[in-house]
């Protein structure tokens, strides 16, 4: 049974690119993750954790993806085949509807954004671990989009920092179920503390 435990005052909830274009059944990105998403019921799951830590007074920290711009990438030597593949759709662009907070899932008074990130880490030149740090957060519960990158990439970062890292297996989703299972059975617990689902973490907020 995992013994993880939330101390109060320390603990933070990180919800990584809750934008329209992931979320909403008319995002560019909906039909690729739609299958999975289903499958874990991730709304409802998204909603519940979202609840349960603003009445456990927990803090929300949103994290978001760089909103596209047609002229994003030109001149770089070295952007990436997934920034490339982003940058064609112009995912989240900027001043879209895509771009924007899906509803009920963006920030309200209290929480706090963190700057835009460019590639699948929150932590690689925003302002996320000063934030954390100046807030005394210590652990970091993790939810969004998508499992296998943003979320992966942040976690990873966030242990190599010293990080109580926590993943919610069913409040994130991804392009497979094999990418799924690979997220939370094989990478997952190489640098994650735990990993719960939605019930189970609830259960830990409000012991």
């Amino acid at each position: 049974m995992d013994k993880t435990r939330y101390p109060e005052g320390s603990t933070a909830l990180l919800f990584i690119d809750p934008y329209n274009d992931f979320l909403a059944e008319e995002g560019k990105m909906w039909p690729q993750v739609a299958e999975v998403a289903r499958s874990v019921d991730l709304h409802a799951n998204l909603t519940r954790v979202r609840t349960v830590v603003r009445e456990a007074g927990v803090p929300i920290f949103i994290l978001p993806h760089h909103r596209a711009k047609p002229t994003d990438f030109e001149g770089w030597a070295h952007p990436t085949s997934v920034q490339l593949a982003a940058h064609a759709y112009q995912l989240f662009a900027v001043d879209s509807w895509g771009g924007e907070w899906y509803p009920g899932f963006g920030p309200e008074p209290g929480d706090i954004v963190v700057k835009e990130h460019w590639g699948g880490s929150s932590f690689a030149n925003t302002d996320l671990d000063v934030q954390l740090r100046q807030h005394g957060i210590t652990h970091v519960i993790l939810i969004g989009m998508i499992a296998n990158t943003c979320i992966e990439t942040t976690g990873r970062y966030a242990s190599e920092l010293g990080y109580h890292v926590t993943l919610v297996r069913d409040a994130t989703a991804t392009f497979s179920s094999e990418a799924m299972h690979a997220s939370h059975e094989i990478n997952g617990p190489t640098y994650a503390h735990a990993i719960l689902t939605t019930a189970e973490l609830v259960q830990k907020l409000v012991e």
